[in-house]
């Protein structure tokens, strides 16, 4: 086989895997809307409803317990592991740390991007054992930002990166200091930081493995701080394994929920990161 042919095999292969992907996400993101969209026309009230005092037997009330949920564990969340990921990212720049230090920092999160969310959960439910507490919101938000903190690092770590050179030769030739040098070049990075910030977000509302063992299952409306919460991934889990017809129906409302919304805040990150990018050295013009 000559390298001609070689690479129109290759070609093929490509657009194949890509196909297959796309037809998968298809597949899957289309039934959703289907059969969630179909329970949600026919009573769009069960997603601003609580539920109801036997709701997985009964299946009455709606799910909104779950929207709270996870408006409560995610939003703290991502305001942690956002201040702890922009500082992070900000301290492995050269201007602070030396290169070999932040190659082994990067190797360090690259392990933590690649360790399933359960094993977050795990460890934080170890912390709650040991300290004697129960499963909570609190330590929801914990799980939820150690999860969440890795995967924001690194998307602001490359923004950063990406900056123009000639940001910080400038700052630095008109006499800054380091923490101007870095704000500026925060400034020109921010639609990668945007973008990162909301990424991490989509992934903390999506995941179900890090709440599992951390928030509790509860089928009450959040109550307070140190007490269990579930959150729509939760809900969709639990609910899709009942007997309950009504009850299965409510797990593909949900899930056309969170499908929804994860689309959203990609769909936003991407017009954020364009509507920055104009405001930056090298980017767009409006």
């Amino acid at each position: 086989m000559d390298r001609y042919a070689k690479q129109r095999a290759f070609g093929v292969l490509a657009r194949a895997a890509a196909g297959l992907v796309v037809f998968v996400m298809v597949v899957v993101i289309g039934v959703t809307i289907f059969r969630g969209g179909r329970v949600l026309l026919a009573d769009p009230s069960i997603v601003i409803s609580p539920p109801g005092s036997r709701y997985e037997l009964e299946g009455t009330g709606g799910f909104f317990h779950a929207v709270l949920g996870s408006a409560f564990i995610v939003g703290p969340a991502t305001v942690a592991s956002m201040v702890l990921a922009i500082s992070t990212a900000t301290y492995l720049q050269s201007d602070y740390s030396s290169e070999r230090f932040s190659d082994a920092v990067n190797m360090f999160l690259n392990v933590l991007w690649a360790t399933p969310p359960i094993v977050y959960g795990v460890f934080v439910l170890t912390i709650v054992i040991a300290v004697g507490a129960r499963t909570s919101l609190f330590f929801g938000i914990i799980a939820i930002a150690v999860f969440q903190y890795p995967i924001m690092t690194r998307y602001i770590d490359e923004a950063l990166r990406s900056a123009p050179d000639t940001v910080r030769e400038s700052t630095y030739g008109l006499g800054a200091t380091r923490f101007e040098t870095a704000t500026m070049t925060a400034r020109a990075a921010l639609p990668g930081i945007v973008a990162g910030i909301i990424m991490g977000f989509a992934r903390g509302i999506g995941d179900a493995a890090t709440v599992l063992f951390t928030a509790g299952r509860s089928t009450n409306m959040p109550s307070g701080l140190f007490e269990p919460a579930t959150t729509l991934p939760v809900l969709i889990f639990d609910n899709s394994m009942s007997f309950n017809e009504e009850v299965q129906a409510h797990a593909y409302a949900a899930s056309f929920v969170l499908i929804v919304v994860v689309l959203g805040l990609i769909v936003v990150s991407r017009l954020l990161a364009g509507r920055f990018a104009q405001y930056v050295p090298g980017g767009r013009h409006a």
